[in-house]
């Protein structure tokens, strides 16, 4: 695992910076400094593969701006000052209950950012958080990606997180939409090297086509790129539903309910009258339609693009409608379903929405969590239940979500907020507590999240590689913070540490549940972090436990005895141990059929037609004659960029990396425009310098999501500043089955500067 020498030693851990989960190979000095980054060649998902940002990986760890303290802000000043971790978490004992005390639970809120889905503590500890608030007020970067893709997902098959993925090493046709892996490195479709996985797909003579607005890095790869009109993508997919139907084309090989429902809702959106909304030729439609069905195997993936759009979670939807319909679902080079060696699926009943509603807007809860385009609404809108303290844990909101300034504002009027992140940044500079988290080369690291959304089941533990010192980790930093939120003062050094006790209470709990109370002496780990790891391993589909469990792991569910016989018998004692023993990862093999095993439908079928999709249709076919807006925006991704928080790192504010407003000349002549343009929108306005290219299509401009960091503490990203998009962004705008936040085809009017 480590090559030593008295300067340095060469160690290996997972990149935690997306959702792509490459094998790194880092090589530190004698003052645990990473000062070189390779990719992991004997990693047998990545193979070495490394992008910028993973590249940069030395650079974020050691970041000289990184909080390394707990620091307390003065309200009287509005200035920071470092504390202990016992004076801070005393703090928190003391103010933040007694608001709770006095107004109610609901008088709290939780943020949680996108970073807690790439560190163990984020899935791990997170619940501490959660049950020491006790508070409905839920919210995460979710609402501002991926909710229309598991609302959908969960409506379809039961569960959220039974998410299909397209089998991009087998498929023979793949079909794109609004997504670009080539920048983005991929999302809910864990693949490192998406690059090199497309390159293939058409070496072996395969078909790649994608449908965006822009000819992204992605597209220029693509064998075809169509330009949509932005928020059109349902329509397009709906097209291709009725092509399929009407030619007859359809090819069903698994089990569903709701054919004749879809086939009916299908019926209006002929591929002529999509054609006016989406600016895709009826031919195109058709011949997609035809192709589709036609190819060996097929995959149809739509990703934030569409997501964050008007019909979200009707695009997300269609997207497996046209996979069912074309016999691709659950099929060897089609979609299917990753089988994860730990934290695998935890439903036992069909999942809903809407179990409460926000209290101003009376948005549908899903997930557990309330849209965070109403945040802002439950903070500043007075009445029982407002809130009135609140928790963040790595996010930035104010630069991510939907309508920035009114958030803004709103944290300001806060009677006491807490954050856990690295950074005193837009959002965190209105808490009066930072907590921050230690380096990454501190902390563990295995991807509970990602790895149920991977093209290829596998499995990597990543040890903490340079002792923590003072620091708590972060594990101990959530543990405590839920001891706080509830009153109770730090323990000190004599006393009972919290984080021992909320792992040794899940431990006792999970394993009393499976029937195997008795096994507890069995688990391995320095600590009762890794102890819970290797519980989750063995009670999973690879575990030596699985044969024996009769409930699940954390949550409860059936034992999972799917996939490919060879790999449960080569890995049917996975453990910590197996995974400590091969550093470079775990190949547990190619996806297998999984239906209808993975699902919690009351009918045990999957739903082609769950009602709530089915009304939001009618409200589809209402805007059908709406005429299309002169301009609309839409977000970016970047290659060097994960929202808003590698913007202080100099190599990734370099290059294209930049905050410009992408235009097609044509735009510019016809508008009169300069080199700089007055973008307004229902929200609000921004001046921004322009990028013409002929890359995006006329009618549309792109801002890259996750800049404006004029108010930010960090010296780099000050200085590269850019605009926050999502001034304007409108969050009165939502995704209605989901809640999710629009931020694709917003109405933008644009003037000379």
């Amino acid at each position: 695992m480590a090559q030593i020498t008295d300067d340095t030693r060469t160690l290996l851990r997972t990149c935690p910076l997306c959702e792509a989960v490459c094998g790194l190979e880092l090589t530190l000095d004698a003052q645990d400094r990473v000062t070189s980054v390779r990719g992991d060649r004997d990693d047998p998902f990545s193979r070495g593969f490394i992008c910028p940002k993973g590249a940069s990986f030395g650079h974020l760890d050691q970041d000289p701006d990184r909080l390394t303290a707990p620091m307390i802000r003065d309200r009287a000043t509005d200035t920071w000052r470092t504390a202990s971790w016992d004076e801070a978490f005393d703090l928190i004992a003391e103010r933040f209950p007694a608001i709770v005390a006095e107004h109610g639970n609901q008088s709290a809120a939780l943020y949680l950012g996108n970073p807690n889905a790439h560190t163990v503590a984020g899935a791990l500890y997170v619940p501490v958080l959660i049950r020491a608030l006790g508070t409905k007020n839920l919210y995460s970067a979710s609402t501002a990606d991926q909710m229309p893709k598991q609302v959908a997902s969960g409506l379809m098959f039961g569960d959220p997180l039974t998410v299909p993925v397209p089998d991009l090493d087998r498929t023979d046709y793949l079909l794109m939409l609004g997504a670009n892996p080539l920048e983005s490195n991929g999302s809910l479709c864990t693949a490192p090297d998406f690059p090199g996985r497309l390159k293939a797909l058409r070496k072996r003579g395969g078909k790649f086509v994608v449908v965006d607005p822009r000819v992204t890095r992605t597209a220029k790869l693509a064998d075809e790129h169509l330009f949509i009109r932005p928020g059109s993508d349902a329509y397009l997919l709906f097209g291709i539903v009725h092509t399929l139907f009407a030619e007859n084309l359809t090819d069903i090989g698994v089990e569903v309910a709701g054919l004749d429902e879809v086939r009916n809702a299908a019926a209006e959106f002929t591929p002529e009258v999509v054609a006016q909304r989406t600016g895709v030729p009826a031919e195109t439609v058709l011949r997609l339609a035809r192709e589709l069905s036609a190819a060996p195997t097929a995959a149809v993936y739509a990703r934030i693009g569409t997501c964050t759009a008007e019909f979200g979670t009707v695009t997300q939807w269609l997207v497996e409608v046209i996979n069912v319909l074309t016999g691709n679902l659950d099929r060897p080079g089609g979609a299917m379903f990753a089988n994860a060696a730990a934290g695998g699926i935890n439903r036992t009943k069909p999942f809903r929405t809407g179990r409460w509603a926000s209290r101003v807007r009376e948005l549908p809860e899903a997930m557990g969590e309330l849209p965070v385009a109403t945040l802002a609404d439950e903070i500043i809108t007075p009445g029982a239940g407002q809130v009135r303290a609140l928790v963040t844990v790595a996010g930035n909101p104010v630069l991510s979500a939907p309508s920035g300034p009114r958030l803004d504002a709103a944290f300001a009027e806060l009677e006491f907020m807490v954050s856990v992140d690295r950074y005193l940044n837009e959002t965190t500079r209105h808490a009066d507590v930072i907590l921050p988290p230690p380096r990454p080369v501190q902390s563990p690291h295995y991807d509970f999240a990602l790895l149920q959304f991977a093209v290829r089941n596998y499995a990597r533990y990543s040890p903490p590689l340079v002792p923590l010192g003072e620091q708590p980790s972060e594990a101990a930093v959530l543990a405590r913070l839920g001891a706080a939120l509830t009153g109770q003062p730090h323990s000190g050094a004599d006393g009972p540490d919290p984080l021992t006790a909320v792992d040794e209470l899940v431990i006792a709990g999970t394993l009393h549940k499976a029937g195997m109370a008795e096994r507890r002496p069995e688990l391995i780990g320095a600590n009762s972090t890794e102890q819970r790891i290797d519980m989750l391993l063995r009670l999973g589909p690879y575990g030596e436990w699985n044969a024996d469990a009769s409930d699940g792991p954390e949550g409860g569910s059936s034992r999972n005895h799917e996939g490919p016989p060879e790999r449960r018998d080569q890995y049917s004692t996975l453990n910590l141990r197996v995974l400590l023993d091969n550093p470079h990862g775990v190949d547990l093999g190619p996806l297998q059929p999984r239906l209808p095993g993975v699902l919690r439908t009351a009918s045990k079928k999957v739903e082609l037609a769950p009602q709530p999709l089915l009304d939001d249709v009618a409200r589809m076919r209402s805007r059908l004659a709406d005429a299309a807006p002169d301009v609309v925006l839409i977000g970016r991704r970047q290659l060097r960029s994960n929202n808003s928080w590698m913007h202080n790192i100099p190599t990734l504010v370099s290059g294209s990396n930049t905050c410009t407003l992408h235009i097609n000349p044509a735009d510019v002549a016809r508008l009169g425009l300069g080199t700089t343009a007055v973008v307004k929108s229902a929200a609000g306005t921004l001046t921004v310098p322009l990028e013409p290219t002929e890359a995006i299509m006329p009618g549309v401009v792109s801002l890259p999501h996750g800049w404006g960091h004029t108010d930010s503490a960090q010296p780099v990203a000050r200085a590269h500043a850019g605009v926050n998009a999502n001034v304007l962004t409108d969050d009165s705008v939502v995704d209605v089955p989901s809640g999710n936040a629009v931020f694709n085809g917003v109405p933008v009017t644009l003037t000379p500067a």
